[in-house]
């Protein structure tokens, strides 16, 4: 460790290639050495994209000969160097944690930086135990990979960046898939890591109220109109409150309301419309089913006992700690995974004569009656543009009508300025909306989503909470994977617990 970091923006901007607009410019800020600063703005307000350039991780090089290629202006420094020549002194986590596993077994993954760095083998075990001591992952070094959960995964990427213990460090919404004892212990491990090193902190996330007491300034970013507000937290919050609300902050006391996005009545317009479904008529049930994560024998089992039932009409929230298995439950609701054990059985009201198992499906029977959203939704992306993206799935069914829907899709979900935008080029919120849009596209009787809310600011959870309800009111069966609490109040959701041991309804209450 030779000493915090300084991070220097000036006139700083950058474009995607094939992208007209900038995804973030005329950046001027300045970071000083052990500062600790969040930035905030709406989604698509390049956020990631100027903690990727810090990290010097973004994808393109800029060529000036080549108008369809990226383009960047003005600077940025890193201890007054670009930041490629910097990269030892920024440890990113970003908003995928997959995308930062590189090994198989946790403790490999979490030396795998020291080691490319010529830190002693000694000194790198020893940092690896401490860093996931820090972060409470407290599991066997030789544990796969492949076995944890995201949340899991965050927290194990958190691990690797501290193992480095470089100079700044740069978060990307490292908090957006944690159960609330997960965002606990990362916080608590940013804020031990802070405290024994000095290092910089540059963190993004939309609900800011984590983070507000540990950092020193708040910096308001908005699209293609750079740093707009720049203080201390309790003064931009005092002066550019009903800014930041406006922008789509989670303003700590200015949370959206609590009550239903239930309507009771079909959406006015066309994009949840599909063939009707009795309300209450259920679809998919699941008895003593128990779940795996992974195929074939080297599947782990990581649930057991599920008892429920998914029903038209009704929206399903599936909750509970971090590595239960609640994304394993939903791609075995969803018919991507065979069960290990027990019952999922689809109804004849969802399976007409395609037969009892939803595993057992064509993907072409599969598609038309469940649409399944990742927790990583970039994984599903198979289309080169947004626009191509949104009809992939209706004309696969050979469904009519589709330009018609995907203009519509696009701006419901608020994506029209993206329509011609790679969908890999978009930011982690634009793509989850982005997947749920593509989904939803196909009119599928059955939607499971994991995490449907992470990444968003508050206009578009909105939007997005607003949509998901009325396509409960049109009679689809909604599950959804979540930690969002303010998810499963607005959309009256039957919350069902998931544990090590099986599945429970919420108490009384508890989902409101």
């Amino acid at each position: 460790m030779t000493g915090s970091a300084r991070i220097a923006f000036a006139g700083w901007g950058w474009r995607y290639p094939e992208r007209s607009e900038w995804a973030v410019r005329g950046v001027d800020l300045v970071v000083e050495p052990g500062e600790r600063v969040a930035v905030v703005g709406p989604s698509g307000a390049g956020k990631s994209t100027l903690l990727r350039a810090v990290a010097a991780v973004l994808p393109d090089e800029p060529d000036a000969t080549d108008d369809t290629a990226a383009e960047v202006e003005g600077t940025l420094l890193v201890d007054g160097a670009d930041p490629r020549d910097a990269r030892g002194r920024v440890g990113l986590v970003m908003q995928d944690p997959e995308a930062h596993t590189v090994m198989s077994r946790i403790g490999d993954d979490v030396a795998f930086g020291c080691e490319n760095t010529g830190v002693p083998r000694d000194e790198t075990w020893e940092r690896v135990r401490s860093a996931l001591e820090v972060v409470g992952l407290d599991l066997p070094l030789d544990r796969s990979t492949a076995e944890l959960s995201g949340g899991q995964r965050q927290r194990l990427a958190l691990a690797g960046v501290l193992a480095m213990r470089p100079g700044a460090l740069v978060l990307d919404e490292p908090c957006a898939n944690l159960d609330p004892a997960g965002v606990e212990q990362v916080h608590d491990a940013v804020h031990a890591l802070l405290e024994a090193t000095g290092a910089t902190l540059l963190v993004v996330e939309h609900r800011i109220g984590t983070w507000l007491d540990l950092v020193d300034r708040l910096v308001l970013l908005e699209p293609g109109g750079g740093v707009v507000a720049d203080g201390a937290p309790a003064a931009v919050l005092a002066e550019h409150g009903d800014a930041l609300t406006a922008a789509g902050v989670w303003v700590p006391g200015a949370e959206p309301a609590r009550g239903s996005a239930r309507t009771g009545r079909d959406s006015p317009d066309d994009i949840v419309r599909l063939d009707p479904v009795l309300p209450r008529t259920v679809l998919l049930e699941a008895v003593g089913l128990g779940t795996a994560r992974g195929r074939g024998r080297g599947g782990r089992r990581v649930g057991t006992g599920i008892d429920l039932a998914v029903r038209g009409g009704s929206v399903t929230a599936v909750t509970g700690p971090n590595g239960v298995g609640k994304s394993t439950l939903g791609l075995t609701l969803a018919g991507l995974l065979r069960p290990a054990d027990g019952v999922l059985r689809a109804t004849p009201a969802l399976a007409g004569q395609a037969g009892p198992s939803p595993h057992a499906w064509t993907s072409r029977a599969l598609a038309a009656r469940v649409g399944t959203v990742f927790q990583d939704p970039e994984h599903q992306f198979v289309a080169r543009t947004v626009r191509d993206e949104l009809a992939a799935g209706p004309r696969a069914l050979g469904q009519d009508d589709v330009d018609g829907r995907v203009g519509e899709l696009l701006d419901a979900f608020r994506l029209a300025p993206l329509a011609d935008a790679d969908p890999f080029t978009l930011s982690g919120g634009e793509q989850r909306r982005l997947a749920i849009a593509a989904v939803v596209a196909a009119r599928p009787p059955v939607v499971v989503l994991d995490e449907p809310t992470s990444g968003q600011d508050r206009a578009t959870w909105e939007s997005v909470v607003r949509h998901l309800g009325a396509l409960a009111d049109a009679g689809t069966a909604i599950v959804a994977i979540t930690h969002d609490r303010d998810l499963v109040r607005a959309l009256d959701a039957d919350e069902v617990v998931l544990t090590a041991t099986g599945a429970a309804p919420a108490p009384i209450g508890g989902a409101r």
